[in-house]
């Protein structure tokens, strides 16, 4: 299963607020961070807050963080939502698409069911498992030699 841009860039987002929960953010400094569109970043964080994910901040100072504990958001809600909108193959379409085999398809019903082993196993890890830390602010590991024996 391939996920979206617009998925990848609400699960990088979502990935450095857990890792820095009480800070804000703003959409400028994540899409520097990532070098990603700052523009369709826009859209994907209007989706999370609108989501109940992230919690905006408006004005001098504004921003964004996490509405809720990292450990409290599935990564499968976090696909689930963004997603949503996209159908994986275009028989699972709101409107059925015009796939002339969907009378008789017996793919369907299997790619809904991987669909659902994907997004079930998603469910199992939190966003707090995934927290991402900058470079910068990550603890030096020590080397093997600087370890007591």
């Amino acid at each position: 299963m391939r996920l979206t841009a617009f998925t990848d860039y609400g699960l990088r987002a979502l990935q450095r607020l857990a890792g820095e929960p009480d800070r804000l953010f703003t959409t400028d400094e994540i899409a520097r961070e990532f070098v990603i569109s700052r523009h369709h970043l826009v859209k994907v964080i209007r989706e999370l807050a609108d989501a109940g994910f992230i919690r905006t901040l408006r004005g001098a100072g504004g921003g964004f963080r996490l509405a809720r504990p990292a450990e409290e958001i599935s990564l499968g809600a976090v696909v689930r939502q963004l997603e949503a909108r996209h159908a994986m193959v275009e028989c699972f379409r709101a409107d059925g698409g015009a796939c002339v085999l969907t009378p008789s398809c017996r793919l369907k019903g299997k790619l809904a069911a991987a669909a659902e082993v994907f997004l079930s196993e998603l469910d199992k890890t939190s966003l707090a498992e995934c927290a991402y830390l900058p470079p910068s602010s990550r603890r030096r590991r020590p080397a093997l030699q600087d370890r007591a024996a």
